[in-house]
């Protein structure tokens, strides 16, 4: 399947829900967003996977909001993971739920997840999140990694004057696990609580930071990839700002009321 700009298109990003069990202050207001009057049945998704699948698609990942609080999400993932031609199945999770629901997602042919974490410390995850708890993340991001939901990719929104003193610390989580830390440019979405424009920090600041980064070839994602000598896993840097990359991109995105 290739778009009108003949991007080869095998990527599909499905929102679940646009509800979260967290109020992140870039992402959501303090109370939440509206509920929608309708959203897609899980059915109606399972359906235009199906279909997506069958023009090209090989990987779905599954988001929100925080798709985990959408009830029957562990059935449908099993339904997906049947059919056939799928390569992927992925989803992005805050991995509060992650404890209790992680050997499940595994046996219903999850591969792997990505986990927002944009600090280390358990006060400024608390305010970032809006009551949030660290040490529950945490737990989440070792359920997963217990019930082989690997390789892991840690996403971590770079803030000026929040975490740009933590991007050595949030790195060293590569150093002794496989996994991957993924330092990615704030989005402009209207107007966050408490970040003006000095909030935005380009993903540069991460190499300035950490000079003994060594490139590694690129893996087909929007990712730069990088790693620290003697590292087990990765560094990777997102610039959907400083460095677009729109002309690599392969992916469509199914919003949880039906818009493509």
């Amino acid at each position: 399947m290739k778009d009108t700009f003949e991007r080869e298109i095998t990527y599909l990003r499905i929102s679940l829900t646009d509800q979260c069990n967290l109020r992140c202050v870039y992402c959501m207001p303090p109370e939440g967003v509206k509920k929608r009057t309708r959203l897609l049945s899980l059915e109606e998704i399972w359906e235009i996977a199906r279909e997506a699948v069958g023009l090209g698609i090989k990987k779905i990942r599954l988001t929100g909001g925080e798709p985990l609080v959408r009830r029957g999400m562990v059935s449908l993932c099993r339904e997906l993971r049947r059919l056939p031609g799928l390569e992927e199945l992925t989803l992005t999770t805050n991995a509060l739920l992650l404890p209790r629901m992680a050997a499940e997602l595994k046996g219903a042919g999850v591969d792997r997840v990505n986990v927002s974490l944009d600090t280390l410390d358990a006060e400024k995850y608390g305010r970032i999140t809006r009551g949030g708890r660290l040490e529950e993340a945490l737990a989440g991001i070792r359920a997963a990694r217990e019930a082989g939901l690997t390789p892991l990719k840690l996403n971590c929104v770079l803030i000026g004057g929040f975490n740009d003193g933590e991007i050595p610390a949030l790195a060293s989580l590569a150093q002794e696990e496989p996994v991957e830390v993924r330092f990615i440019e704030l989005m402009p979405m209207g107007e966050p609580p408490g970040f003006g424009p000095e909030a935005y920090l380009s993903c540069q600041a991460v190499l300035e930071r950490l000079p003994g980064l060594e490139r590694l070839p690129e893996d087909g994602g929007i990712a730069e990839r990088y790693r620290q000598p003697g590292a087990a896993g990765t560094v990777g840097l997102i610039r959907p700002l400083s460095r677009c990359f729109c002309a690599q991109c392969n992916r469509i995105r199914l919003t949880a009321d039906g818009r493509l």
